[in-house]
């Protein structure tokens, strides 16, 4: 794997994923989980208190909480068997896929290789190649946990 593939905004947090090295300072890491998260459906909102942050960043880094320290943390191993899976997507993937692509997307808007855009549409950002060539990606559909989201 080619180095500038590679992202860096720290080192608290070392994670790797297909093939990638990302490594992370707190704050990044934990906002673009609380961000996964949200997008996935799993929480309302972002607005995490810092027990809750640290038992999805636990999830995340580690694969599971061991010791549950706020509400979100214990229903989420408590209900793991009916939350871990959902229509065949693992919870755990999606969480690091949304996390990896956030900070491979702002990579590579870094290095100049993609430009962001807004979709008024979707309320959503967009990416296209700076060079007018085709997009270099098409962000995929993700699936959603707002059936069996949390609710404090």
């Amino acid at each position: 794997m080619e180095a500038e593939a590679h992202y860096n905004s720290g080192e608290d947090y070392l994670v790797e994923f297909l093939g990638y090295s990302f490594s992370f300072n707190a704050e990044d890491f934990e906002q673009r989980v609380t961000a996964a998260a949200v997008k996935l459906g799993l929480i309302p909102g972002n607005e995490l208190d810092g027990d809750e942050t640290a038992d999805l960043v636990e999830l995340v880094e580690l694969g599971s909480i061991e010791e549950p320290r706020s509400a979100l943390g214990r229903y989420l191993v408590r209900r793991w068997d009916e939350v871990s899976l959902v229509g065949g997507e693992s919870l755990l993937d999606w969480l690091k896929r949304l996390v990896f692509r956030g900070a491979w997307l702002d990579h590579h808007v870094k290095e100049g290789k993609l430009e962001v855009g807004w979709d008024d549409d979707t309320s959503e950002f967009s990416y296209r190649d700076p060079h007018g060539g085709r997009a270099l990606l098409e962000l995929l559909p993700t699936p959603s946990w707002h059936e069996l989201q949390y609710r404090p």
